[in-house]
């Protein structure tokens, strides 16, 4: 019987053979499950290179067609396998201070040298930005409640070649009673510096906490309490605080004076 649609005969000819534009061409990508209909093996992908592409059945077995061998089955329908395309390149995964994070880090014993930092707001941000960075290198960070004593509390540390101490001054411009302070500490072994602003919550970008500048506060007032008041946020610092410390999440949101001074203290103390 003859069909004006089909022709003499709809299985006439080689229909596994793709026919131009006709077939899609498939990657060989891994678990990809393809069937070949001339021996009726099916597997899953398990390898594909220049020459061939490795199929594995459900039973273990293994066999390699040609990569130029047209007709596979998808699914049923008739495919050409290739080879998949190079993967792309992964950029390695970042901590927050922009450096390469290490995957798997285990615990490391401390290091006898240490970082201080004025308060505990200034703690908080180096170990948000830093913290990832500080365990890799086994640097653990303290807080001194303002540098008043800090001549004393140097010498208690008793600093010396593999025993570094940096520390990191608020408001540390000349003329600054912390800038006289710091000028009393001189030891190879400990670093002071620090950075310009006030305080460490200035350092904190302001678009990065939503406002457009810091506010200017007058001579006399608290300056914490001063600005939570011109920015309309309450009276309560902690709340203020925690408020300004959920906003960070990378150095992208601190000011570089600061991000030059962590930086630096971190590579003085842990210098070989």
């Amino acid at each position: 019987m003859r069909s004006k649609d089909y022709g003499n005969d709809v299985l006439a000819g080689d229909w596994r053979r793709p026919r131009k534009g006709g077939v899609p061409e498939i990657p060989a990508e891994r678990d990809l499950v393809v069937e070949d209909p001339d021996s009726g093996f099916c597997g899953a992908v398990v390898g594909c290179d220049k020459f061939g592409v490795t199929l594995e059945d459900r039973f273990g077995r293994r066999r390699v067609f040609p990569l130029t061998k047209a007709g596979f089955l998808l699914d049923g329908r008739p495919v050409t396998l290739v080879r998949p395309g190079p993967e792309p390149r992964r950029a390695p995964a970042r901590s927050a201070s922009g450096s390469i994070a290490v995957s798997g880090l285990r615990a490391r014993v401390a290091r006898e040298s240490r970082i201080y930092v004025e308060g505990v707001h200034d703690a908080e941000l180096v170990e948000k930005i830093w913290g990832h960075d500080l365990r890799v290198e086994g640097v653990v960070v303290e807080y001194l409640e303002g540098v008043d004593d800090l001549p004393a509390i140097v010498a208690e540390f008793a600093p010396g070649p593999q025993r570094r101490l940096g520390v990191l001054v608020d408001h540390l411009v000349e003329g600054s009673k912390e800038s006289r302070i710091a000028a009393q500490v001189r030891s190879p072994h400990v670093l002071v510096t620090g950075h310009p602003f006030v305080d460490i919550w200035q350092a904190v970008k302001p678009r990065a906490v939503g406002i457009r500048a810091w506010p200017d506060v007058p001579r006399g007032v608290p300056w914490k309490e001063g600005v939570l008041a011109a920015l309309g946020w309450g009276d309560d610092v902690s709340e203020g605080w925690r408020r300004i410390l959920g906003s960070v999440n990378s150095y992208t949101d601190l000011e570089p004076e600061l991000l030059g001074r962590v930086e630096e203290i971190i590579d003085f103390v842990t210098a070989s």
